[in-house]
């Protein structure tokens, strides 16, 4: 059990008015009482400082500070967060500006987030329920039913950053891996970092929030035919080898955070890159790199066969 039983929340505002005020009232409506909300906002011209304003004026649950973000986008965004949060016994979740988290969602990564030691470091994620802009729903996310590893980190993102949050342990980590580097996005480099310095990654298949899919999404709903499509789009654009490109880079940034046999396999995969067609499938072979789900694994095996990897 922590001492300080408190969570901060993270939350990356920009143009936010549609669904700021329903994301904060699901917020506010956690069964968690102990709940401070930094705030960066990325330049915002609409309704998103007042809304704001007007709830850090009412905040009973904690403390409610917002800041200026550097309006470098969203992944900068968040790493200027994970940076302004002073290391401290607060657990830190991630949020977005445009979902409706369940009521018990703090409560249940707390839960399962004591039950780790406390000097261990460790990342809670979870499903995610699909809905529209009306609230419809629309399913879910993809069931992950892989154990996590960093070898899946290497070429996948386990779960939204709207569901993730981190034990004390875990975002010192990161928040010192943030002040060497800038990374693709936070969901997919918590999962990175923390499994590769040896780590624990607690994923929940039960759904803990309602993530809104709608336009303006950077990232949106990662199932059904229009996400194939896009992943299909990104495979033959050299988009995904371009993320990787941007993920190893970092990871170099970060080598002695890293336990030393996954430092190795990211020299083999270095390597395997550059190789032919057989030594990049060998490698995914021998070293069992996969993706979650049997499609999308299909769909990484065929971007080795490229030289799309």
């Amino acid at each position: 059990m922590y001492n300080n039983e408190k969570i901060t929340i993270l939350l990356a505002t920009y143009n936010g008015e549609s669904f700021l005020e329903e994301q904060l009232k699901s917020l506010n409506n956690q069964t968690f009482n102990k709940i401070d909300i930094l705030v960066s906002d990325d330049g915002s011209t609409d309704k998103t400082l007042k809304i704001l304003d007007e709830w850090s004026r009412r905040w009973n649950k904690g403390s409610f500070t917002v800041v200026f973000g550097p309006r470098k986008g969203f992944s900068e965004n968040f790493r200027f967060l994970i940076n302004s949060l002073d290391a401290q016994d607060s657990l830190v979740a991630f949020s977005d500006q445009d979902d409706i988290w369940h009521a018990d969602k703090l409560g249940n990564a707390f839960k399962q987030l004591s039950a780790v030691d406390l000097k261990a470091r460790a990342m809670y994620c979870s499903r995610s329920r699909l809905i529209d802009v009306q609230g419809r729903a629309l399913g879910y996310s993809p069931l992950f039913r892989r154990k996590p590893s960093f070898g899946n980190a290497l070429v996948q993102s386990l779960a939204g950053g709207n569901t993730i949050v981190l034990n004390s342990a875990a975002f010192k980590l990161l928040r010192e891996s943030a002040k060497r580097t800038c990374f693709f996005s936070h969901d997919w480099w918590c999962y990175q970092i923390i499994m590769g310095a040896g780590g624990h990654v607690i994923y929940d298949s039960v759904p803990q929030i309602d993530y809104r899919q709608h336009g303006n999404n950077v990232f949106g709903r990662n199932k059904g035919v229009q996400a194939m499509w896009h992943r299909i789009v990104a495979l033959f654009s050299g988009d995904f080898s371009e993320w990787i490109d941007v993920n190893l880079h970092a990871l170099e940034k970060c080598q002695d955070l890293l336990l030393m046999n996954n430092v190795d396999l990211i020299n083999k995969f270095k390597v395997a890159r550059k190789g032919n067609i057989v030594k990049r499938l060998l490698f995914l072979f021998k070293n069992d790199i996969k993706r979650q789900t049997y499609i999308p694994n299909i769909g990484l095996y065929v971007s080795a066969l490229m030289g799309k990897l």
